[in-house]
């Protein structure tokens, strides 16, 4: 499939007044590139194992419309053809009405290009290399193993659609205070568990089984693939699909008193409520790994731990993301 791109210079300033306009011309769902900062809440709210790298904001933006183009190379616009000198014509026009406005609106460049369908999968590649975390490695297919990480813990891992590498801090920060308290005899209960990242690794690590619970059914494949990948029998992880926090199914299935580590790399906000099923499927002895957690928020889970009968053991840091471990007395 091709498409008609449409790229417009102009301003953060600006950006709102010419979505809204070009709205209006046909034009819809722009793609905006600009260098303002993201806010912790933003950061939060993404939750992605690879953040954009952005520049200082020196108030320029680039908005990129996407239309699909006919066979004639044409594109429909409120069901008229456009040729793209057309579209060029018609978007430069519409931008120059808009100097009437008391407003900063920069270049106005105007580039009009044709564009195949991308391969989102394959296009990872480019962003996504082999890491390590201390004396684990974590590597994609696409990438060979180097004589000198032979002797490494390796977990192979491909990023998908949906969940997580253990690029991301928050996911780095649960592996690090995972390995303080895992043994072989260890039980433990990983809540969100996404890709199965940390369950996967407490297994590499020594331990028996694990059980895990997530909210999307998309979860189930994405575990088995990693499971395959890293030659992990399937018996050794139990995947129940619910929420843990108010589905007594999911409760009674994780069980009580049951976990030595009780794992949770969410959100400071769902970390809250979640605090009293965690406490009910922990031991006594047993921890409580909490991440997800911005910078800010750390007290807030810290609170609701002890609310709920824990003594708060650590809190650690990486860069903006902060991780609270709890132990059930």
């Amino acid at each position: 499939m091709k498409w008609m791109s449409i790229r417009i210079k102009t301003t953060t300033q600006a950006e709102d007044l010419i979505i809204g306009s070009l709205y209006l011309r046909g034009l819809e769902g722009a793609q905006i590139e600009d260098h303002i900062p993201l806010t912790p809440l933003e950061k939060e709210q993404m939750f992605v194992d690879i953040l954009p790298e952005t520049e200082a904001d020196d108030g320029t933006a680039y908005l990129t419309f996407y239309v699909e183009m006919e066979p004639d190379g044409r594109v429909l616009l409120n069901d008229t053809p456009y040729t793209s000198d057309e579209v060029r014509a018609m978007v430069s026009e519409e931008l120059d009405e808009l100097t009437c406005f008391d407003m900063d609106l920069g270049d106005l460049t105007v580039t009009v290009d044709e564009t195949e369908d991308i391969d989102w999968i394959n296009n990872w590649k480019k962003y996504f290399h082999q890491f390590t975390i201390d004396d684990l490695l974590v590597i994609p297919s696409w990438e060979n193993v180097a004589p000198e990480d032979a002797d490494k813990k390796i977990l192979h891992i491909d990023p998908g659609t949906a969940f997580g590498t253990g690029m991301h801090e928050t996911t780095q920060l649960c592996i690090r205070e995972m390995k303080k308290h895992i043994t072989p005899d260890t039980r433990l209960l990983d809540v969100g568990t996404g890709s199965g990242i940390l369950g996967i690794i407490a297994l590499m690590y020594g331990i028996d089984s694990v059980r895990a619970t997530d909210l999307d059914p998309c979860a189930v494949p994405a575990v088995d693939d990693n499971l395959a990948g890293n030659g992990i029998d399937k018996s050794k992880f139990e995947l129940k699909i619910g929420n843990i926090i108010d589905d007594p199914a999911v409760q009674d299935w994780a069980g009580y008193d049951a976990y030595d580590i009780v794992m949770a790399n969410i959100l400071a906000d769902v970390l809250v409520p979640l605090m009293p099923a965690a406490v009910r499927a922990c031991k006594s002895g047993g921890v409580i790994i909490t991440s997800g957690i911005i910078e800010g928020k750390e007290d807030m889970v810290a609170a609701a731990m002890r609310e709920n009968g824990l003594k708060v053991e650590s809190i650690t840091a990486q860069g903006e993301w902060r991780s609270v471990t709890g132990r059930k007395a």
